[in-house]
């Protein structure tokens, strides 16, 4: 395991060590959409900033300025271009996967931490004074916490004020904005409209009616996407009454869950794409039904990170298919994500479950309990009628209801207890090492959980999993000779920094039994 802070022998280094401004200015001169999210171009004359696969007629050298963040770009006076909608561009594929200081900070505004605890509240987790996370930030990204958040508040009123007849003041409080004023100075500062004359770019037959109906919205993402890939995989974990998969239209799959978010339920639905939409489409239809719309930011950084939507397929099936073994998967399945999750807690209490017993029989457990000690939805829908049992409900559920071996109810309860008082943190600011530590110290938690939760839960893009019966499985499919776990773990070596990716195409290879959960054995200490 690994994560960003390592320099590999491959040749991978961190991007900016790769990427200087006259690579950024050919990209832009190119249109190239992969970049979109990697950096930003401002430009002087204009007094915009743009994604670099902005259609407009590409500036002048000389007039181009290029910042690692939308944030940063604002700050410096730029507003958002109309023509690309730089503020739409999927999250930089580092963000997403960084180790460090800056990328577990990220993913925390991402999640809204900073609407929520303000900087002081993101510092406390982060474990660094407010004044060192702003001069961390600052000399990184261009921006602090407080411009990165605003910046992220900024595209959710967008959103809202183009998708919804929602009073300006509601989706002023709902985007996260302490006040009406602070709001429309934003507005003004980053598209250069009033909030009213930016909803009116959008045709009011394409807005919602009331607050009530759900969110249609499109998540972006650099391609290409096996979406496919992703909805089988989630289709075979599906927990009943908190996730199904559905036929939505013909040759379209759509995933559907509850979601626990800060302040209240919520129901996503995600279409995969269809037989006819391309892989590099560069979304995926979306829809959001919240009880409070001051989730919609946290709902869709969660999907954005369970679909992988910020990651870099090309660079990660570069690594992967310029090795042997890995090669053909490639060609034929482009785009292969490593999936994370929508609540931490809830990954970690379904990996315990699932220890030495069947994707399937896992599945009917985690039904049975969220039946028991999931919190009701007040309207079903469909099939979704709970939300996943809470980890200091199951800490506290009754022996009867826990039908599994008693070490593994030890190994359960244990993990919930420390989940529920915060001595073990799975969210996106903690350090993996540490999470790692404190996991290994609770009984019954051994090498593989952890590999697998700090893939998942935690989007650590280089674990590998070299006991996992599934992994070995698809290695001997491909051919290779040695599949006990140091052979496996050998043949990997080469796959790095990208060995989750790895995992996801070796369990999806041709006739992968039915595992128990990925993991190969009950783990006692």
């Amino acid at each position: 395991m690994s994560d960003f802070r390592q320099s590999w022998g491959c040749g991978w280094r961190r991007l900016e060590g790769v990427i200087d401004d006259e690579t950024r200015y050919r990209a832009v001169d190119s249109r190239d959409s992969r970049f979109d999210g990697v950096f930003f171009t401002a430009v002087r004359t204009t007094g915009i900033y743009c994604r670099p696969s902005c259609p407009a007629v590409t500036p002048k050298r000389v007039n181009c300025t290029f910042y690692p963040t939308a944030a940063a770009a604002q700050g410096a006076g730029y507003r958002a271009c109309r023509r690309c909608r730089p503020d739409s561009v999927p999250g930089s594929p580092e963000w997403n996967h960084r180790a460090d200081l800056v990328g577990r900070a990220m993913r925390l505004i991402g999640d809204g931490v900073v609407d929520r605890e303000g900087v002081a509240g993101l510092a406390v987790r982060l474990g660094y004074s407010a004044r060192q996370l702003q001069r961390q930030l600052t000399a990184e990204l261009g921006a602090g916490p407080i411009a990165l958040a605003r910046a992220q508040r900024a595209q959710t009123a967008r959103l809202l004020l183009q998708t919804t007849e929602l009073p300006v003041t509601e989706v002023a409080f709902a985007a996260g904005f302490a006040s009406v004023r602070q709001f429309n100075e934003t507005v003004r500062e980053v598209y250069d409209r009033t909030p009213s004359g930016l909803r009116a770019e959008v045709a009011a037959g394409r807005r919602i009616a009331t607050p009530a109906g759900p969110l249609a919205l499109r998540l972006a993402y650099r391609g290409p996407l096996d979406s496919a890939h992703l909805i089988d995989f989630l289709a075979l974990r599906a927990v009943p009454g908190v996730e199904e998969v559905v036929e939505t239209a013909p040759g379209v799959r759509t995933y559907r869950r509850t979601l626990a978010l800060p302040h209240g339920p919520g129901i996503a639905e995600v279409d995969g794409l269809g037989p006819r939409a391309a892989a590099d489409r560069g979304w995926l239809d979306c829809r959001l039904q919240l009880a409070d719309l001051r989730d919609l930011t946290t709902a869709v950084h969660r999907l954005r990170a369970l679909f992988d939507l910020d990651a870099d397929p090309v660079a990660v099936d570069g690594r992967l298919g310029a090795c042997g073994l890995l090669a053909a998967s490639v060609a034929a399945r482009p785009g292969v994500r490593s999936p994370g999750h929508v609540d931490p807690h809830e990954l970690a209490v379904r990996a315990v479950l699932g220890q030495q017993i069947s994707v399937a029989a896992a599945r009917t457990l985690a039904g049975r309990l969220t039946e028991r000690y999931g919190t009701p939805l007040a309207e079903p829908s469909g099939g979704l009628t709970r939300l996943f049992p809470s980890a200091a409900a199951l800490a506290e559920a009754a022996d009867a209801d826990l039908a599994m071996p008693g070490a593994r109810r030890r190994a359960l309860r244990g993990l919930c207890t420390a989940l529920a008082a915060g001595t073990v943190r799975l969210d996106g600011g903690v350090d993996r090492d540490q999470a790692a530590a404190e996991l290994l110290a609770l009984p019954g938690i051994g090498p593989w959980t952890v590999g697998y939760l700090r893939m998942r839960a935690l989007a650590d893009p280089d674990v590998f999993l070299p006991t996992d019966v599934g992994v070995r499985h698809g290695l001997r499919a491909l051919g290779h000779p040695d599949t006990d776990p140091a052979g496996a773990a050998a043949a990997a070596l080469g796959w790095a920094p990208w060995r989750s990716y790895a995992v996801h195409r070796l369990w999806a290879g041709p006739q992968t039994p039915d595992v128990p959960s990925d993991a190969p054995s009950m783990e006692q200490r």
